[in-house]
């Protein structure tokens, strides 16, 4: 395997920092949010200073009842030549279900859900990373997702799961410590049992992000500082293996670059602290389960049974109606987890078209977020973020006030087409509606001497 070293994830907010941060052998990029025919300026710096960039997809849904869309493996595979990357890397999730398997429309989930561990949904999974790795010009990595929730009726542990994912394509993983810390908070699930499982050989290598628990739940922000638990997780794995990389995620609400670099540093130092155990004689041996080593089994090329697809994504639909559009939760489910998931998703939305589309804030003011989220109770995403964006605009152009209409208008022209009509107006008329709002807004100001 690959040494890569220290990583951290580059993000635009942050690209400036990373360049200057001391000690980064390599970053990891989200693939849908590069254009392989423009990269960022930063990321080509980066690889003429022999960093290397490793695009992260989360769009595939390898996890869903259908198999892996060519189009969308013909982007990830051309990220990966123009980033000159040694691997790419993906989901062991589902991200949309409906559709021709279950003759009802597609839903989108905007989000990474979790796979049933059954038979089923892992000869599905088995088969969609074999159609990806054709497909792909590098290795595929496959990471382990953070989970609100639990399917009923599993078979196999995630541990048990993984390995015989494997073990069966040959498939590297992706470990993230954070997401099983995650789920140790959210399933009940020890992390030190899903790390004595795996086939630690099979490591290309690891994510390490910050949460924050509420109410119970543990939720995996990427917005928050590593804590220590996190931390005892890494150091778990350093102890069982060397990794041949070890990145920090961070995705919104960045620090000063010194805050990043301090984290850096406690990461290395989680990592050194589990190698000192093993120099110590606590380690397990990577790539063994209780003494017996883990040997690849030989790539089969049997075809999944349409019947087990048709099963999965029959199950993945109702649960992603239940998540999206309001239907009742599926039999066996902890329907406040569900709850907690649906609500989760909901603002996840709000908060992602607002970053697709900055100009609808500005347009709605305090007004858009509520408006989004009643607006999201009534239609489910079918599309991507961008299409969403589109679609809520277009909702209101009959119902909002009329001192915005037209700036809604304006802006929705100008994105709706095959290309930006270029004039300006949307912004312009996105500015108008600002002022408009601070003008109708502001409070009054108190006369000289008045107090409260």
């Amino acid at each position: 395997m690959r040494r890569l070293g220290t990583g951290i994830g580059w993000r635009p907010e942050i690209a400036e920092a990373v360049e200057r941060m001391p000690g980064i052998d390599w970053v990891e990029v989200v693939a849908e949010n590069v254009c392989p025919g423009h990269l960022p300026e930063s990321l080509l710096r980066l690889r003429e200073r022999g960093v290397t960039v490793i695009p992260h997809g989360v769009s595939l849904g390898l996890g869903g009842a259908d198999r892996p869309d060519a189009g969308r493996l013909a982007a990830l595979a051309e990220r990966a030549e123009a980033l000159g990357a040694p691997l790419v890397t993906e989901h062991v999730a589902f991200v949309r279900a409906g559709g021709a398997l279950t003759a009802s429309p597609v839903l989108e989930a905007g989000h990474l859900l979790p796979v049933p561990r059954t038979r089923d949904a892992l000869d599905v999974l088995c088969e969609n990373v074999r159609v990806a790795q054709e497909a792909l010009p590098v290795p595929l990595a496959v990471e382990n997702i953070a989970a609100l929730f639990s399917w009923p009726g599993e078979e196999l542990t995630e541990g048990q799961f993984l390995t015989e994912l494997v073990e069966r394509t040959g498939v590297r993983l992706l470990v993230d410590v954070a997401n099983l810390h995650t789920n140790r908070v959210n399933r009940g699930e020890d992390p030190a049992e899903a790390l004595a499982a795996l086939p630690l050989e099979a490591i290309a290598y690891v994510h390490v992000a910050g949460g924050f628990e509420r109410d119970g739940v543990w939720h995996d922000s990427h917005a928050h500082p590593v804590p220590p638990q996190v931390l005892a997780v890494l150091s778990d794995l350093a102890s069982r293996t060397d990794p041949p990389g070890v990145l920090l995620e961070r995705d919104e609400n960045f620090p000063e670059p010194a805050e990043l670099e301090r984290e850096l540093a406690a990461i290395a130092g989680a990592v050194r602290g589990g190698r000192e155990r093993a120099a110590g004689g606590t380690a397990v041996t990577a790539g063994s389960r209780g003494g017996v080593a883990v040997r690849a089994r030989p790539v089969t090329r049997v075809r999944t049974r349409e019947t087990a697809r048709e099963r999965l994504g029959v199950a993945q639909a109702a649960v992603l109606s239940a998540l999206v559009a309001g239907t009742p939760v599926p039999e066996g489910f902890d329907r406040v987890r569900m709850g907690v998931q649906a609500r989760a998703l909901a603002a996840k939305r709000a908060d992602v078209v607002a970053r697709v589309a900055p100009e609808l804030p500005v347009i709605l003011g305090a007004e858009y977020r509520p408006a989004f989220l009643a607006y999201a109770r009534q239609r489910p995403m079918a599309g991507g973020y961008r299409r969403d964006a589109l679609d809520f605009a277009e909702h209101l152009l009959g119902k909002d006030r009329p001192e915005r209409r037209e700036a809604l208008h304006e802006w929705w022209l100008d994105r709706a087409g095959p290309a930006p009509r270029s004039s300006g107006r949307a912004t312009r008329m996105a500015r108008t509606a600002r002022d408009l709002l601070r003008r109708t807004t502001a409070p009054q100001r108190r006369p000289s001497g008045a107090t409260s």
